[in-house]
């Protein structure tokens, strides 16, 4: 997955950065109030012109939901791939992915389609980009339900308008432990933007990871919307670093016990769940982060942060397991990732993540 590289702009507090864009096709009820059939129809239709696409950059693979079993719907929706929604669809549905996984676009889920576009670090501009590129193609092929006075019209009136989503992953740990969080997260609102989980809506923050994304799509225009997100991003990556900064000189010692703790529990733990193993990557990246741990890339810690996700520890076993197994393989799992980075030190670059 190319969105999880390290070495990027800010690539050491923003994760990633995503746009989504809502559109429904014109002629056609809203997924809400269509048919199976219109649901085939739409499905078959859009997939057919992502999937014969020859000017586009892509080459994009085609994913039935209904006939996907339930373990690589999980690690679909762990990949940012697909929605929580998307997975749990009865109907005819589907996901369009490009090869690098940088490109999905969602099939019948609350909208007819939902183009989405993962970048490295904090790149609006570029994500935007790829977005909009894929948009402008689609719209020569399947005319969107679009209305002068109200923009892109949506299942959820909360998207109309632009239909559009940017968000930024950031890791926020300093904040956090500084009780900021709090305080930046209520004064979202007012800036017509909004803090969510990993998964986003619905979900809660794992391992200090925020997800930022603007709350307003109606009356602004892209580009405002992305100059507004781009300057927030970027006041909130000053106030984490200013803050590491604060906590490395003044409380150096236990910093450099709470990193190196939480590096001796993933090397050593036997049994870790989902959340423990999440909050000692964060404390792992952080102290990367503040030259207080050395040799392991951020990449690699990128990765470790999916992999030790439910879906993805089942598919990589090979089999269903019980949370308390899952506990037990994911501590195992976490021990080989951090072996074979020592092995590479060594000299050794087969390893794998």
């Amino acid at each position: 997955m190319r969105w999880m590289a390290g070495d990027v702009e800010h690539g050491d507090i923003v994760m990633s950065t995503r746009i989504r864009l809502a559109r429904n096709l014109k002629d056609y009820r809203f997924p809400r109030a269509f048919s199976e059939d219109e649901a085939f129809k739409l499905d078959q239709t859009i997939s057919n012109v992502l999937l014969d696409a020859e000017t586009l950059d892509q080459h994009f693979t085609h994913i039935d939901i209904a006939t996907t079993p339930i373990l690589q719907k999980k690690v679909l929706v762990e990949k940012h791939l697909i929605s929580p929604q998307l997975a749990h669809k009865d109907r005819s549905a589907s996901v369009v992915i490009s090869d690098d996984e940088s490109v999905s676009v969602m099939i019948n889920e609350e909208d007819h389609l939902r183009i989405q576009c993962i970048e490295p670090g904090l790149d609006l501009e570029k994500a935007y980009f790829n977005a909009d590129t894929l948009d402008r193609y689609l719209e020569e092929y399947v005319p969107y339900a679009f209305d002068e006075e109200f923009g892109y019209l949506t299942s959820c009136p909360t998207n109309t308008g632009t239909g559009m989503r940017a968000s930024v992953m950031m890791h926020l740990p300093a904040l956090t432990m500084t009780d900021q969080m709090e305080q930046i997260i209520s004064m979202m609102p007012r800036l017509g933007m909004v803090v969510r989980g990993i998964y986003g809506e619905g979900t809660e923050a794992v391992g200090n990871y925020y997800q930022i994304s603007n709350q307003v799509t109606l009356g602004k225009s892209e580009e405002e919307i992305l100059t507004d997100l781009q300057s927030l991003a970027e006041q909130i990556v000053q106030r984490e670093t200013e803050s590491r900064k604060a906590l490395l000189d003044h409380a150096e010692t236990i910093m450099n016990d709470r990193v190196n703790r939480s590096l001796g529990t993933l090397h050593y733990a036997r049994i870790l769940t989902s959340d423990e193993a999440a909050n000692c990557l964060s404390n792992v990246r952080l102290g990367i982060d503040l030259g207080l741990i050395e040799n392991i890339p951020t990449k690699v810690l990128n990765k470790c942060m999916l992999v030790i996700q439910p879906g993805f520890l089942q598919q990589y076993v090979g089999t269903t397991l019980k949370p308390n197994e899952r506990d037990v393989y994911r501590a195992t799992l976490l021990r080989e990732i951090l072996n074979n980075v020592r092995q590479r030190e060594k000299g050794d670059d087969s390893y794998d993540v």
